[in-house]
């Protein structure tokens, strides 16, 4: 119950309206975003690049009102990436796919991610947001990935149709980010039982290893702060002899702190998301929504 009450909340426009001028919530947010300019995330970017961490960057914001947004959003990426680079950050973004115009047609959006690929030598990461883009996500990036290459894809493990998805994209040796998932969908698109979206993750994250083992050139990107998720995925690699480097997990600002540092240390590939903008009430629910457990944190932290 409390899970669907954020995600409802996640989508209600009075709240996102009014909830985030209100000094406690802004102060609840610090836990999972350094601050709404890309100035913020890009020091906590150099921060982390100091402790063996690399970064995601991502703008906040989904479902633009028109082409010209979608375009200042391009331009704001390009600037990032320009910045990123003259910094020598190991840094790449992540982008939403209605951000650059997919309710405006799949070409709307193709173009501009296209545009974002060839301004970089980085992995340009995409996003996977409600089921009812999933079809018009994948055709985007199948599109973008043979034509330049750089582009990496964000999939859901609670998604009843991603273990499929998978397999098909397999053949074009892709780096994939597997994440569980945050919108609020039906059973019969989503998995309800927690459990059966950890055996979800579970099994894509074998799959990925696997196909890295046998020679595939894309980066498996394990997304998760469950420790037993995290000691499962090892657990597979190391039965399957596959090198520590040869995949990267990847958490998000400000939570797990400790098993980060751990995993840097241990010669684990992590990378952290560091998300900032205006635009962050939907997201934040949705982060609280994943996880209720981390009201618990958030509760800490107004109180401390």
């Amino acid at each position: 119950m409390l899970r669907n009450a954020l995600l409802w909340a996640s989508t209600n426009p009075v709240l996102a309206e009014k909830l985030p001028r209100y000094r406690f919530v802004q102060k609840a947010t610090k836990r999972f975003m350094p601050g709404e300019q890309l100035s913020d995330a890009l020091a906590e970017a150099e921060a982390l690049g100091t402790r063996g961490i690399s970064t995601t960057t991502t703008l906040l914001g989904e479902n633009l009102t028109s082409l010209g947004e979608a375009d200042a959003v391009l331009d704001h990426y390009l600037g990032s990436l320009r910045e990123i680079h003259a910094r020598g950050l190991d840094t790449v973004i992540s982008i939403k796919p209605t951000q650059l115009g997919l309710d405006f047609g799949v070409d709307e959006a193709r173009s501009r991610l296209a545009r974002l690929c060839e301004a970089t030598e980085s992995t340009v990461w995409v996003d996977m947001e409600g089921s009812e883009y999933v079809d018009r996500t994948l055709d985007i990036f199948r599109s973008v990935k043979q034509e330049k290459g750089n582009v990496g894809l964000c999939i859901q493990s609670y998604l009843r149709r991603t273990e499929d998805d998978l397999e098909a994209l397999l053949p074009l040796d892709p780096d994939i980010r597997v994440v569980k998932g945050a919108y609020n969908e039906p059973a019969s698109v989503a998995f309800p039982d927690k459990g059966d979206v950890d055996r979800g993750f579970v099994r894509l994250a074998q799959t990925l290893l696997r196909a890295k083992l046998q020679g595939g050139k894309g980066t498996p990107v394990l997304a998760t702060h469950d420790p037993k998720m995290i000691g499962e995925v090892n657990r597979i690699a190391f039965e399957l002899g596959l090198e520590k480097d040869r995949y990267e997990f990847s958490m998000l600002f400000g939570i797990q702190r400790e098993e980060q540092d751990r995993l840097a240390r241990r010669g684990y590939g992590m990378r952290v998301l560091v998300s900032y903008g205006s635009a962050w009430f939907p997201w934040y629910m949705r982060r609280l929504a994943e996880r209720p457990a981390n009201l618990w944190f958030v509760a800490k932290q107004l109180m401390g």
